[in-house]
């Protein structure tokens, strides 16, 4: 018998290779090699390893040896007659893109079931690539539903949309584990316990609690509803939000276990353990230092594994060889930085560090030519990136607090909100804050909702100094001093309204988030105007977590702050049908300023199961006013040119997708 090296196979998945050896005739050795480098072995180190077994059990460190060595064992292979070994398996990653985070927007959250003072992109920018969620929505310039790399098969309705089954399609956690319909009872059993934790609970909505009853045996779920749901609205906000969680994640203590997962679905019992499992979680979710933690890696089941993570929010991700879905990673490592300042980035873009970023529109020489339309990038980038306009499917809000904040009691007031909405000059803003890289928005649905949805309509109240100042003095107020003040107390018609007293003056607290100059110009320019009309502003900055921390009643209950722009809006993932329910519906986990209107609840409900599309709720959202107003950034993109991608770089949805880029 020959002595040789038989069947030399790649495992790109386990970084192994195995071979068989067979020796002087008589020995046969399966072998199976762990290789350290995150790419095939090369023939030559094939050879050097098997034939370093063969004679003696020399090993290598990290695929090196000493020059002398390796030829050595090299002639050695030869003499012994060894066949050179072929190998299978794709070209392993390489390369590096590194990724600009938003101006202060640092992640600082890694369970994928976070409640609304979570629930920002940079967090779930963190998640996509590592946890993949049910279904997933938006690739590229697409905002559809994209079955190829969603867990599972699309939805199907029967029993008079009444029953919804879903059919997983069995990929695997890190640890081995298989996605199936456990994992989704994991989250559904979840949702039953701390419904409230999640950021677009609605209460008497959808998922829980519209379900009956709940199943998951094997790869297949059975949910039961307790009435008829659009199977268009469910799928979009509510299966939406599900993200399959691995049992390794099912525990109160890294040592204690739990049964959330395989508990019944509303199960008193059940719920307990989900509640214990959730506080746990929960700690463990905001404490960056574990987020690399065996326990949080075993649960990975995207295309990326999260590597390394500090407390500024710089974080690192390297292929997840388990992966099991359809587009693998390209590069090997994919690096998210974070900046304080959008100055403090574009000085990294100077330098060359940054692979995709952005810049500020104030330093851009040349406004856009037309809306949707790119001028002149940059100078000092011009040679070295191509700028890139997004439009996301998104509104922008100034958010207003409706609840015990020193002012509440103006805020509830809608001529007020009235006075403060004429005042907001957004077609000057666009032009002198974002250089023409913004549009208008008016209402709580994306501009670029399709008409199918939403028919166009006007917006109520246009930019108007004199209708900002009648609305005022025709509800009881008077300028003195340069400032109003209330001289008709009460309720009645004309008056200042409840809790508003006599002489009081009208005064709002303003917070917006730091670091963007443009942001800054906007918010300036708005306050002007609302002093011009005697208004008393008390305005500050923070950190784009801060402000939102801040500014929300449900989380804060003691916040001072009336009026807070984190200067992002509220972006529609992961409920991409721009329905409401998260944002405006009374008791919902994402109404940061407890808004509560019956009328506002009513066009809200009539949107999920009935045929009834959005405009006379986008209507209402314009008039009523839940919140402010004001311009949508179609972002000033920069994307080294050397960067390749199969998806383009337009990202309506904000998705964390790197797998699909490429130099």
């Amino acid at each position: 018998m020959a002595n040789r090296v038989s069947v030399v196979v790649w495992n790109q998945t386990l970084d192994d290779f195995r071979c068989v050896i067979s020796f002087l005739g008589e020995l046969v050795y399966p072998l199976t090699l762990r290789y350290s480098e995150s790419r095939p072995p090369t023939v030559a180190e094939v050879m050097i390893v098997t034939t370093s077994v063969v004679l003696g059990g020399i090993m290598f460190r990290k695929g090196k040896l000493r020059l002398a060595l390796t030829i050595g064992l090299v002639t050695a292979a030869a003499s012994l007659g060894l066949i050179v070994p072929t190998l299978s398996g794709a070209a392993a990653p390489h390369g590096t893109i590194t990724i600009a985070e938003g101006a202060g927007a640092n992640p600082n959250y890694i369970f994928p079931y976070y409640s609304g003072q979570y629930c920002s992109v940079s967090n779930i920018n963190l998640m996509e690539p590592i946890f993949r969620p049910l279904y997933w929505f938006g690739l590229g310039a697409s905002a559809a539903i994209q079955p190829q790399i969603s867990q599972a098969k699309l939805p199907v309705f029967s029993n008079g949309n009444k029953t919804v089954t879903i059919k997983m399609k069995g990929w695997k956690f890190a640890d081995g584990q298989v996605v199936n319909a456990e994992s989704v009872m994991f989250f559904l059993n979840m949702a039953h316990a701390v419904p409230a934790d999640f950021c677009t609970y609605s209460p008497g909505l959808g998922i829980p609690d519209q379900i009956a009853s709940a199943t998951g045996k094997g790869n297949t779920v059975v949910l039961h509803m307790k009435a008829p749901q659009s199977p268009l609205w469910f799928t979009d906000n509510e299966l939406a939000i599900i993200t399959p969680l691995a049992n390794a994640w099912d525990k109160t203590s890294a040592t204690q276990s739990a049964k959330c997962a395989s508990g019944t679905f509303g199960a008193a019992s059940t719920d307990v353990a989900c509640k214990n499992v959730y506080a746990y979680l929960n700690t463990q979710g905001s404490t960056v230092s574990t987020f690399t933690d065996k326990m949080w890696t075993s649960g990975t089941d995207g295309p990326w594994r999260l590597s390394q993570m500090d407390n500024l929010g710089n974080a690192t991700f390297v292929p997840n060889r388990h992966y099991m879905g359809p587009q693998k990673a390209q590069v090997a490592t994919v690096k998210l930085v974070a900046f304080t300042s959008a100055t403090a980035e574009e000085n990294q873009l100077q330098a060359g560090t940054i692979d995709i970023g952005y810049v500020d529109p104030s330093i851009l020489t040349s406004p856009a030519p037309a809306p949707g339309k790119v001028g002149p990038n940059w100078g000092q980038l011009a040679k070295r990136y191509n700028l890139k306009e997004n439009v996301t499917f998104a509104d922008n809000e100034m958010n207003l607090n409706f609840g015990k904040n020193p002012g509440g009691a103006f805020i509830n007031q809608l001529y007020v909100r009235q006075a403060l909405q004429s005042s907001i000059d957004q077609v000057a803003i666009d032009k002198n804050a974002f250089k023409g890289y913004a549009i208008p928005t008016y209402s709580a649905l994306p501009p670029t909702t399709p008409t199918a949805e939403s028919a166009k309509f006007a917006a109520p109240y246009p930019f108007d100094l004199a209708a900002a100042e009648k609305y005022l003095t025709s509800n009881g107020w008077t300028m003195k001093s340069g400032a109003l003040s209330c001289t008709s107390p009460g309720t009645a018609a004309g008056d200042c309204g409840t809790g508003i007293t006599s002489g009081e003056a009208l005064t709002l607290n303003v917070q917006w988030s730091s670091g963007n100059p443009s942001e800054d110009t906007e918010m300036n320019a708005a306050i002007a105007d609302w002093q011009s009309l005697g208004i008393t502003i008390n305005h500050s900055t923070a950190t784009f977590n801060n402000v939102i921390f801040n500014c929300t009643a449900e989380y804060n209950p003691s916040t001072t702050q009336d009026i807070c722009n984190w200067g992002g809006g509220w972006l529609y993932a992961p409920d991409y049908y721009p329905s409401g329910e998260p944002l405006y519906l009374t008791g919902a986990s994402s109404n940061y300023g407890s808004y509560s209107n019956a009328t506002m609840d009513s066009l809200i409900k009539a949107t999920l199961t009935t045929s009834v599309n959005l405009t006379a709720y986008a209507k209402y959202t314009a008039s009523n006013l839940p919140d402010l107003w004001d311009s949508l950034s179609l972002g000033t993109g920069e994307f080294i040119k050397t960067l390749k991608s199969s998806i383009g770089f337009s990202n309506v949805l904000l998705t964390n997708t790197p797998e699909y880029f490429h130099y």
